[in-house]
């Protein structure tokens, strides 16, 4: 053994400069040998590192280069999207918007601060409605075309005289109508409408003079002997679009005809509906219509279509003097 262990020691010895030599040649140390290094253990044993691999720098990527904003790029990002417009706090729109809104969170909620906040808004409101009614009933008595007690009396003994007057005046139209136009009436032997309505019909004849037509359309009479002298149907009811009885007209000879009613009639609504009647017919001045209405004759607000303008309009001053201005050339309903 102490052999062996001589002899690697001298060939040890013997190539070490040759090692040292080739080291000097190629940049790399020799292993130390076990001798050098013994505490390490068997130096075969161990597994010697892998080489290390140079890592190449990966490409730097330079961002796109931004394409400089064109005036229509200016144009758009300078452009602000108006709001609309907010009614203002505690004006009638904003309550209108906003009233419901705090009723309700008061009911989901009700502390003592919502509940409070809707009815202060409430107070607002009725407030506002308070100041108005006064305004508004001292504009309209101080102008005589929105005043309604000029046009009909509110008084109770003013009242009164209105009825009495339109009374006089509704007598003395109805005895001019009947100089010029008839009452057509349709009839039926078995209509029990008929029977009341005839002695109706007769008083108009007696008060007012107007002249009776009667028809019958089963061809009798009826059987209180009234308008004995009848005429038959020929087929006029059908013209005339008759399909109840009794049926009235207002004829006017030779052939002006304006329908009154199909079914009965007490003695004012009669006269009131020759009055209307005769009115629409053209036979009867507006203006003396009125007057059996128990209403004065007065201007009305009617301007002529297209006679406002919207500038007009939106100048209240404007739109007042407009309206006046054309009330000279309005007529009675």
């Amino acid at each position: 053994m102490n052999r062996i262990v001589r002899l690697s020691l001298i060939l040890l010895s013997f190539y070490w400069p040759v090692l040292a030599a080739s080291a000097e040649t190629t940049g790399e140390l020799p292993a130390a040998s076990y001798f050098e290094d013994k505490q390490r253990g068997w130096f075969w044993y161990e597994v010697l590192p892998e080489p290390i691999k140079p890592v190449k720098p990966e490409p730097k990527i330079e961002p796109p280069k931004s394409e400089p904003q064109t005036d229509t790029a200016k144009v758009e990002a300078s452009v602000v999207v108006p709001t609309l417009d907010q009614p203002e706090p505690l004006s009638s729109v904003w309550l209108k918007q906003n009233l419901e809104k705090y009723l309700n969170q008061a009911i989901d909620e009700p502390s003592q601060e919502n509940v409070a906040a809707f009815y202060y808004l409430q107070r607002v409101m009725m407030d506002k409605a308070e100041r108005f009614t006064h305004a508004a009933r001292y504009v309209v008595m101080s102008d005589p075309q929105l005043d309604e007690s000029v046009r009909r009396p509110i008084s109770t003994f003013a009242v009164n005289e209105a009825n009495h007057q339109a009374s006089v005046a509704a007598d003395q139209a109805l005895k001019a109508i009947a100089t010029k136009a008839g009452i057509l009436f349709f009839f039926r032997s078995d209509c029990r409408y008929c029977h009341v309505q005839a002695p109706i019909l007769a008083m108009l004849e007696r008060s007012f003079g107007f002249k009776i037509y009667p028809v019958s359309l089963d061809g009798l009479p009826m059987p209180n002997s009234l308008f004995n002298q009848f005429k038959i149907d020929q087929g006029q009811a059908a013209l005339l679009g008759v399909e109840q009885t009794p049926a009235l007209f207002l004829m006017k000879p030779p052939k002006q005809i304006v329908p009154l009613s199909q079914g009965v009639l007490s003695l004012e609504e009669a006269t009131s509906r020759i009055l209307l009647a005769a009115k629409e017919a053209g036979w009867l001045e507006a203006s003396q219509y009125q007057t059996t209405q128990g209403i004065r004759s007065t201007p009305m607000l009617l301007p002529a279509a297209g006679s406002i303008s919207p500038s007009t309009a939106q100048n209240p001053l404007s739109l007042i003097q407009a309206l006046q201005a054309g009330a000279q050339f309005g007529s009675a309903p």
